[in-house]
């Protein structure tokens, strides 16, 4: 099995400095290797095997850094130009684009060879090409770990952090099913309704820095440098820093209710039912609250509840999002259309029960059909 622990890290300035150097060869060496096996591909029609060493003595500069770095860059372009043309793959992907300096993540990979990356003292974590770096080691990994390799990667607001990847040997034993099953059903303000009649947290932290982050971004809209074709000024770029960081705090607050959330709930139950929905088109502008269902977070919260359950032995359910959870009456099972605004289910058999949880219900029991089948 492989597991990844992310440490927030703070660098000096000469680190800081290494690690946006790689940075920027690494997005260099991707540019150089993708343009080149474009033009092969036209003049040829076939595909250019290029690595980056052969970059090296027009650019010398790339000696400078990780070569592992650069080596990681070879397999990521390879592994995107494959599945690009890869037919046998359900959804093609789109072709590999050129990496931007504005819009690309800052981050890099390198693998451990003999021990060059490693936790020292439980408060550095030593790098190639960087040496120790100053680290909240926040956990440790086991004594039969092995660490395979460390991704260094920048935030918007300068922040750091290495997430090291571990590899270790262990037997998952599943857990033998009882009747401690729960369904959930999106709602839109409280995260999710359970089919006990519990709603999640009905944070919206977005909304709640909403003006805070409008003042910081009205004021850098006053300054010079945000005009287009316009020298960014160093009061400039203060004030977006400033608004990176709020932006991170926000992002910082969503992730770890969500992991309280999801923890919670892995730890309580056995198996979990959900309906498999997508996200991205419910947040669309027709509904009118595509910024509240983006501010809950509910697709990294499943993915964050389905990795937990399997890491404990238990299951994770999907109904199919064409399920009609919210038209079935959870009682006598009969079915009728709701409009958008009832909120409440109410059945010809007498049940009035709150829409959210009488679609909770129902996921619950088509999961437990589901589990019974397999």
């Amino acid at each position: 099995m492989n597991k990844a622990i992310k440490y927030r890290v703070y660098p000096t300035s000469e680190q800081s400095v290494m690690f946006i150097r790689t940075f920027g060869c690494c997005r260099k060496v991707w540019n150089l290797m993708l343009s080149d096996k474009i033009s092969h591909f036209q003049n040829t029609g076939k595909t250019l095997m290029t690595t980056p060493a052969q970059y090296k003595k027009e650019f010398p500069f790339l000696k400078e850094v990780d070569s592992l770095a650069l080596a990681n860059v070879q397999l990521n372009l390879q592994t995107a130009y494959k599945n690009c043309f890869d037919k046998s793959r359900r959804k093609r992907n789109n072709f590999p684009k050129f990496k931007s300096r504005k819009h690309f993540r800052n981050s890099y990979t390198t693998n451990n060879q003999n021990g060059t990356v490693a936790i020292v003292d439980n408060n550095h974590i030593r790098l190639p090409k960087i040496g120790k770096v100053k680290a909240v080691i926040h956990r440790l990994p086991e004594d039969d770990w092995i660490i395979k390799s460390a991704t260094v990667s920048q935030e918007r607001d300068g922040s750091f952090y290495i997430s090291v990847l571990f590899e270790f040997d262990r037997k998952i034993i599943p857990v033998v099913m009882t009747d401690n099953v729960i369904g959930l059903d999106y709602k839109s303000d409280g995260l999710y309704m359970d089919s006990n009649g519990n709603t999640g947290s009905n944070h919206k932290f977005y909304k709640d820095s909403q003006e805070k982050l409008a003042k910081a971004q009205r004021k850098l809209s006053r300054m010079t440098g945000s005009k287009k074709n316009e020298s960014k000024s160093r009061n400039y770029l203060k004030q977006l820093q400033r608004i990176n960081r709020i932006h991170r705090h926000i992002s910082n607050q969503r992730l770890d209710n969500l992991h309280k959330k999801s923890t919670e709930i892995a730890n309580q139950y056995d198996a979990v039912c959900v309906e498999s929905l997508n996200m991205q088109s419910l947040s669309n502008k027709g509904f009118g609250n595509g910024k509240a269902i983006l501010d809950n977070g509910y697709g990294m919260f499943l993915n964050m509840l389905e990795y937990k359950l399997a890491d404990r032995g238990k299951r994770l359910i999907r109904v199919d999002k064409w399920y009609p959870s919210t038209q079935i009456c959870s009682r006598c099972g009969s079915r009728r259309k709701l409009l958008l605004s009832e909120r409440v289910y109410r059945c010809c058999c007498g049940l009035s029960i709150d829409r959210d949880l009488n679609a909770a219900i129902n996921i619950k029991e088509e999961g437990l059909r589901i589990l019974n089948a397999s």
